[in-house]
């Protein structure tokens, strides 16, 4: 094995606006809760770096195939005052990708397979959730795992997959037997890197908007993965009609694709007209916010859940965003409706299930538009700036 390999690596300069503190969790000039308020003039690299090793409870992978995120794109991306859009926990410089699958190739001790009960030995194919967790904090013990106090993120402030080998904890690892089963090897990869952000959605609709009764409304507000793993789940889940709200066309046909009923372009019609109009005045159970762009979704949103004639719905905020969403109390308060926030996808089971779901019939392939090779990741980050004709470009070795 070579003792260096490539990465795509992101630097940024520490130069924290006025307005921020240094938090409990913040690192001074390494790390913080708050990236968009601290990480000024961000630059991608392609840069060797040593091959790790496994300590106890570790494996080392070799990587196989990692998506382009959303966010991959926000850490790297400057607003006008040179700052990055990405408002979460990010560490600098540090290697990309989390949306991972791959090989294990070596084991520490105590690296346990939770589809065996048994040691990795090697040779086993795997995907990874993104939030490494402490499992001893309170969130963790609660169940939350996906708030871990002492939190950890693949390729936010830890070194993540862009690359050839990443060393990951066991306990976040999940096999890939049965989508090698139910698709073939050609395949598994490819659906195992789409694991991760399925899981996102899978959490933010399920887990955190508590999901729906067969024959209920949804509206999904974006048709970035996310929002595209979101018409999948939901429709399985027995949505009777799932709504899009999409303004580029390609993108609205891949959701139809996963499962969306109708596609409303908001840009040249009313989204909440045309939902209303779609559900015969009846509205929606769920939202998902999945924009990043609350000041121009929110307002229509309240007005479905103002004029709809359904009570309870739930919003549910899964895109990350500096902005403050314009909430009428009143439209909450008479309508039953509620705001929820959903952060990753850890805990309850999320990632064995999506795997299941995945492996019995919920095709997630049609998301990757596009493949890539590792020296194309930079300008394919760039590119997703403001190209959204492709939807998951992922990196395969």
């Amino acid at each position: 094995m070579s003792e260096k390999m490539k990465a795509v690596r992101l630097y940024a300069d520490w130069d924290p606006k006025p307005d921020f503190k240094l938090g409990s969790k913040d690192i001074e000039g390494k790390q913080t809760y708050l990236g968009s308020k601290v990480w000024r003039n961000p630059k991608l690299k392609i840069e060797e770096v040593p091959v790790p090793k496994p300590g106890p409870g570790e494996v080392l992978i070799e990587v196989k195939a990692c998506g382009i995120c959303g966010s991959d794109v926000h850490m790297a991306q400057a607003d006008d005052e040179g700052y990055i859009w990405y408002p979460g926990l990010t560490g600098f410089p540090c290697t990309l990708g989390h949306e991972l699958s791959g090989v294990v190739v070596e084991a520490g001790p105590g690296a346990f397979d939770k589809s065996t009960n048994k040691p990795y030995k090697g040779g086993e194919w795997v995907c990874a959730e993104e939030m490494l967790w402490c499992g001893a904090c309170k969130p963790c013990a609660d169940g939350w795992p996906n708030h871990c106090e002492r939190l950890d993120e693949i390729g936010f402030n830890v070194e993540g997959a862009f690359t050839r080998y990443i060393v990951l904890p066991a306990k976040v690892l999940w096999s890939l037997d049965p989508l090698r089963e139910a698709y073939g090897d050609s395949d598994a990869f490819k659906l195992g890197s789409m694991v991760e952000p399925t899981s996102v959605a899978y959490n933010a609709v399920i887990e955190r908007g508590g999901g729906i009764r067969p024959g209920d409304n949804v509206v999904i507000l974006g048709a970035g993965p996310v929002g595209l793993a979101a018409c999948a789940v939901l429709k399985r889940q027995g949505a009777a009609k799932v709504i899009m709200s999409e303004p580029e066309a390609g993108r609205g046909e891949l959701a139809r694709k996963l499962g969306a009923d109708e596609v409303i372009n908001p840009v040249k019609d009313s989204l909440s007209e045309g939902v209303l109009e779609l559900t015969k005045g009846m509205g929606a159970s769920i939202f998902l916010e999945a924009t990043g762009l609350p000041t121009v979704v929110y307002p229509e949103i309240e007005k479905i859940i103002w004029e709809g004639r359904t009570l309870n719905s739930t919003v549910v905020v899964v895109a990350r965003a500096d902005a403050k969403i314009p909430v009428t109390g009143e439209v909450l308060q008479v309508r039953r409706a509620r705001i929820v926030g959903s952060q990753g996808h850890s805990g309850h089971g999320t990632f064995p299930r999506v795997i299941s779901a995945m492996a019995t019939g919920m095709n997630m392939l049609p998301m990757m538009t596009k493949t890539i090779k590792l020296d194309e990741v930079p300008d394919h980050i760039v590119m997703l700036r403001t190209d959204r004709k492709e939807a998951k470009i992922t990196y395969i070795a």
